[in-house]
């Protein structure tokens, strides 16, 4: 008698078939997905950070990607642009920019991200709700420590013009993931039960 065993997939990475080819094209396109939304990129005049849809798609890429898959597409995502690719916003490449520290803080951020997602925390709206938030935190310690090193900014200026402007954009964000990531799971889950 042989029997059958389902094994749920931890993220939505896991739900295309394949093994490490599926994981080099997933890390890489997730790196190519946050280089594009990076291109729509809204200059604000008082303040060197630009509104972006990147932090948006970054933990996206974590929960989707899971810890290993989406760190590692965001360390690709950092290296490719410090070494001359223009996908960092506003087409800008190397590290000697205002909001460099935000994109060092989106491989921790997806990595979190991604960690929580392994766990199902994008499966329901609450937990998604958290998991962005932790996320977009991540994103913003670093975001202010580049601000406060590379733009020479004091802690409550950093604060000020690089996390305030950003806050109901983020929030809008986290509520569409909180709809996107667990109504995606649904639809999944109810095409491998019919």
């Amino acid at each position: 008698m042989s029997s059958v065993t389902s094994v749920s997939p931890r993220t939505l990475g896991d739900v295309i078939p394949g093994g490490l080819v599926r994981s080099i094209a997933l890390v890489i396109g997730g790196a190519i997905f946050v280089g594009l939304t990076a291109q729509v990129a809204i200059p604000l005049p008082f303040t060197p950070v630009p509104l972006t849809l990147q932090t948006f798609s970054v933990l996206l890429v974590g929960a989707a990607l899971g810890s290993v898959r989406g760190a590692a597409s965001m360390a690709l995502y950092l290296l490719a642009g410090v070494s001359g690719v223009p996908w960092f916003a506003d087409q800008q490449s190397g590290w000697a920019f205002a909001s460099f520290g935000y994109i060092v803080g989106f491989v921790v951020a997806a990595w979190l991200v991604g960690q929580l997602a392994e766990r199902g925390a994008d499966r329901r709206v609450l937990p998604t709700i958290g998991m962005m938030a932790l996320g977009n935190l991540v994103i913003y310690v670093f975001g202010v420590a580049g601000l406060m090193v590379i733009a020479n900014m004091s802690f409550g200026k950093a604060l000020t013009l690089g996390v305030l402007p950003f806050l109901i954009g983020d929030a809008i964000k986290i509520l569409l993931a909180a709809v996107l990531l667990p109504g995606t799971w649904k639809l999944i889950n109810s095409r491998r039960s019919s």
